[in-house]
């Protein structure tokens, strides 16, 4: 299995929670924004952290199961965490938040 195969399934359910949030309007466009400023700065520290993690050798990737592009010395497949955690968290805040008439 390829990692970006395996990166497929957070993205695909981090995705649908936001998605599901934004549709039951649980999310505002305040919250809306405030993810994608939380996505753009932890795509920006994982580009920095990996490249330096990958740079001094602690960590390294087959390179048979790995797309190829990289940002840095950071492969592609390392984003999708960060882009899965940035929708999935404030989602699943919004959605299991109790508000006053639930």
């Amino acid at each position: 299995m390829t990692y970006l195969l395996l990166n497929t399934v957070f993205l695909l359910l981090g995705t649908a929670v936001f998605l599901t949030a934004v549709r039951r309007g649980r999310l505002s466009r305040h919250s809306i924004r405030a993810a994608g400023i939380a996505m753009a700065a932890v795509l920006v520290l994982t580009a920095v952290f990996d490249s330096i993690m990958i740079g001094v050798g602690l960590v390294d990737y087959d390179p048979s199961r790995i797309f190829g592009l990289r940002i840095g010395l950071a492969p592609i497949e390392d984003f999708a965490y960060p882009v899965a955690a940035a929708l999935l968290l404030p989602a699943l805040w919004a959605l299991l938040e109790r508000k006053p008439n639930d």
